[in-house]
This record gives C-alpha cells, structure tokens and sequence, in this order.
C-alpha cells in the first residue's frame, strides 16, 4: 500500500522450484514475455558485431504487455522472461509499473515475471462493488488460466501482500511458493486507527482549482519522514490518481482483513522480504514472530518506493527464493 503507509508510519513511530507444468500451449506471442530469440544459423560477420549482440540482448529481457480475462473484466499485466513463473501484485493505490524496474533482472535471473494491475488501478477494469480479499484474490487463477500455467509462485507488496496471501489460502493447489513484501499483522487498536484515518479516501474527488493534487501529494509524501528518489515518487503517485473515485476499493478490503490471522495458516515455503525504510517494517518484524519458520531477507534502506531505489538487490533477493 503507498497512502495506507502513510498513517501505519505515524502509528509505529511511536513504538518500536520448479518451473510450472503447464495445463496447455502458451497462449499467445503477447502473452509469450521475452522469451530468448535465438539465432537460427552462424553468421561470423554478425556474431562479431557487439551493437547486434546488444540489440539482441535487449531483444531478450523485452517486456510484453496484454490483457486477460479476470474476475470484474479485463486484467492488464507484463510479462518478461521464461522461467520459473511468479505472479506479482502491487501495492495500492498504484499499477504494475511498480515492478517495471525488476522485469528484466528478474528474467536474467531465470524467473519469467508476470506483473498484474489490481481490478480497479493501472488499466484493470474497475469492479462494480468494492470488493473483498477473496475477491481480489480471484485475479490470480484467471491469470494462471490465461498463461496456461497449473501452479505459479505469487508475490505481493503491501496491499498486493494482503491479496496474495488470501490466493494462497484460496487455491493453494495452485500456488507453488508465497513472497510477502511488506505483510501487514495489526493489533485491534492499530486497525481501528486506521479504518477511521482511511475513511477520507472516499471523499476525494477532483476539484477545478487542482488542490486535490497538491492534498494526496502531501499525503503519500507524509507516509516516510524522508524520500529517496523524486521520480519514483511522482511515477507512483500519478499511476495512483488513475482509480479515480474508487481508489478507496482495495485500502478498504485491507483494513476488513486480519492478516495475522491469516499467516499461520500458510502452508507454502513464504519468504517475508523487508526494508529496514519502509512505513511497515515494523509490521515484517510482527510476521515473522507469527511466523519464525518463514525465510526472511532484509534491505538496508530505502523507502516504500524500495523497488526502485533498489531494483538490483530486490531482484537478486526474489530471484534466490524462487529458482
């Protein structure tokens, strides 16, 4: 989540692999990823030339983008590499482009990346009722039906944490292994807080003078005392503005949701990946004494905007667990 941070950060200041068997043949060239183009014959003059090899490395971590059908309309994802598969879900409010900066390490690294907007954000179809977790969660079967897949790990940040982890209780047959990027345990006093804080995303609505730009601004900006990379964060913001008058969809099925509930009864291998910056460290810290037995990495730094500040390391990270 980026604008549910926002109030988790103010509150915790105070205190303290297999590769999938698929189920049929690929669905189509959109759907494909980067797939590596090799060479059908020996050209000496063109395997000497580095710009065709550079061309063709590029060629090779080349991001696709397409549409499935989902559980309220069309899903918009990307997809890049052809290896071992990991569906990921974002944050909200805000898009898949949030991974943009991991698809193509994550497919040198033998992972074939699949990011996918949440009903409601990016240029997913918005659902025609605020939805539940479980529903949210449906995403991630239509998405291994379009592929083909049988079983794929998932992954999630924040809000996508939240929606991944419910898929794995939903339809644990097809979900091979679970990664938590930021999970969210809360006490009952830390809930209620926030149930009442996050009620002012339902009156948000665009004003002629441009003043409700400048006030959701501020309100991403409060959720860390400090932010690394201006870009990302106007990236995230402006794919955030794109929910509209539902952004409030997903923040609200997060809050009705009891992820420390939820956690022990994960039965896949589940890495809780954190970053000592991040509004919701705390909250990992949480997880894992809910859960000692679950793998964990830590990145030192960064922000909520972790993944790109951090492309590299996150990669290497994701990468390690699933292949």
């Amino acid at each position: 989540m980026e604008w549910h941070t926002s109030f988790i950060l103010r509150a915790l200041t105070v205190h303290n692999p297999p590769i999938a068997k698929k189920m049929g043949s690929a669905p189509n060239s959109i759907g494909d990823g980067c797939k590596a183009r090799k060479k059908l014959g020996s050209d000496p003059k063109t395997d000497a030339d580095p710009k065709t090899d550079a061309k063709q490395k590029r060629d090779e971590m080349k991001t696709i983008k397409g549409y499935a059908d989902g559980p309220f309309g069309q899903l918009h994802y990307q997809t890049c590499g052809d290896g071992v598969p990991v569906i990921m879900v974002h944050q909200s409010p805000d898009s898949m482009v949030q991974f943009a900066p991991v698809m193509a390490p994550l497919a040198r690294a033998g992972v074939h990346a699949i990011a996918v907007d949440i009903p409601g954000y990016g240029m997913s179809d918005v659902p025609d009722h605020p939805p539940t977790i479980g529903e949210y969660a449906a995403m991630l079967p239509a998405i291994l039906d379009h592929f083909g897949f049988d079983q794929a790990s998932v992954l999630g940040h924040h809000t996508g944490a939240i929606i991944v982890t419910e898929a794995a209780l939903l339809y644990p047959d097809r979900v091979d292994k679970v990664i938590l990027n930021g999970p969210l345990p809360l006490t009952d006093e830390e809930r209620a807080y926030f149930k009442g804080s996050l009620a002012a995303e339902k009156e948000w609505t665009p004003r002629w003078d441009g003043s409700h730009l400048t006030e959701q601004w501020e309100f991403r900006k409060g959720a860390q005392a400090q932010w690394n990379d201006l870009a990302a964060f106007h990236t995230h913001f402006i794919h955030g503005q794109l929910a509209g008058r539902t952004v409030w969809y997903a923040h609200d099925a997060v809050m009705n949701y009891h992820h420390e509930d939820a956690l022990p009864k994960i039965t896949h291998p589940c890495l809780v990946l954190a970053n000592t910056g991040d509004a919701i460290y705390a909250q990992s810290q949480r997880a894992m004494k809910i859960r000692p037995d679950f793998a964990y990495i830590e990145l030192e730094g960064g922000t909520i905007d972790i993944i790109d500040e951090q492309p590299e390391a996150w990669a290497k990270a994701v990468a390690g667990f699933l292949v």
